[in-house]
Order: structure tokens, then sequence, then C-alpha cells
């Protein structure tokens, strides 16, 4: 089955917020080297999308502007916008739900935050977004968190030792426009054992 049909834009340029991250971001090459900031450029366009249409994504004509801009050709550009799974090429929900179902989270309960976002977002499976426009689905390789697994990114931020029950309470937080604090879903303070530091507590040094 052909993927979904989408509108691409018929232009696109930078607006004010983006043009002063690109004036910082093209000073950290050498002259000749820019092409180098074709990642970051990507970056922003993509969340220029997302403050503008709701939905972060890099169309094609954005793809242009940056190879112009650049001074590189536009199939680079494309070759590097399909190549990292962080940009995407089509539109998507408000909030993209990006279910990592490695080893350590999949033996931790990712089935179940997959089960919760679907129940949850109104959601089919991989690859859907929601009739309302809130979600998209994904499956994505390890996030780094394995240890707070398992783990859901929500657009750029991480909420860890999720269950089932806690990822239908962020969905649900989300759909009504609220956007809770990353993290740990059980009160772990960075990467501590769940019940608490064990060890260098101070105790140990008396």
């Amino acid at each position: 089955m052909s993927a979904p049909q989408h509108e691409e834009p018929a232009s696109f340029a930078f607006d004010a917020e983006s043009e002063a991250k690109i004036a910082t971001i093209i000073r950290r090459y050498p002259e000749g080297k820019q092409a180098s900031a074709v990642i970051p450029l990507l970056y922003v366009a993509q969340k220029q999308m997302g403050r503008q249409t709701g939905s972060a994504w890099v169309p094609r004509v954005a793809m242009d502007v940056i190879a112009e801009r650049l001074g590189m050709p536009p199939i680079r550009v494309y070759e590097v916008a399909t190549f990292y799974f962080m940009f995407n090429t089509r539109p998507i929900g408000r909030y993209h739900l990006q279910v990592c179902g490695t080893t350590p989270c999949m033996l931790r309960g990712s089935d179940e935050v997959l089960r919760a976002c679907k129940d949850a977002g109104g959601l089919k499976g991989y690859g859907d977004t929601s009739a309302d426009g809130n979600f998209t689905l994904t499956e994505v390789e390890c996030l780094g968190a394995c240890v707070n697994a398992p783990v859901l990114q929500v657009d750029d931020d991480y909420y860890e030792d999720l269950d089932y029950e806690s990822t239908v309470r962020l969905i649900e937080a989300l759909k009504r426009g609220e956007r809770p604090k990353p993290g740990s879903a059980i009160g772990r303070h960075s990467s501590e054992a769940a019940g608490g530091a064990t060890a260098l507590t101070g105790a140990e040094q008396d």
C-alpha cells in the first residue's frame, strides 16, 4: 500500500526567530564550510514549522531554502533529512509519541506503553496519526535511557519508568494542553536505584 499523500507548501521562508538562531549557528563554522550546518538548519526549519502549523516537519521547499543558504546541492540536504530519524519529512501530529522498543525497554514493559498510546491517543499503531491531529505514533531505536526503561519520548522530552496507567495519564494531560514535567514517572532521581541511593550517601564516610 502506498504511503498517504500530503500537501507540500508552495514556499518557505525562515522567520525572524529562526534567522536569529541561524546567524548564531553559521558563525560556528569556518568560511567555506557552511554546509556542515545542514543538520542544525534542518532542525531550525522543523521547529519553525511546529510553531507555525502545529506540525513539526521539514517540507521539501524548506530543504531547498537550506541548500541555497548553505551553497550546496538540494539532493545533499534531502539525503541528510531522510537519513536521520529525528527529521520528519511529512506532517505529524501536535505531539510526537516515540516509543522505544529495543531490548531494555521491551523487557521493562514497552508493550504496555505502546498499548496505552494506542488506547488513550486513539491510534491504530506505529505510523498512525490520530483523527484529531493531536498524536503521531512512532517506534524508535534505543533512546539511551535504558536504566529508567521503559521510555516514551514526546517531541524532545523523555518520560521514563512508565507503565500503562502512567502513560495514559500523560496522554490525557497532553490532550488537555498540559505539559507534564519530563523525567521519571516514579520519582526516581536521575538514574539512581528505584528505591533511592544505596552508595556514597554520606553514612559510608563516617
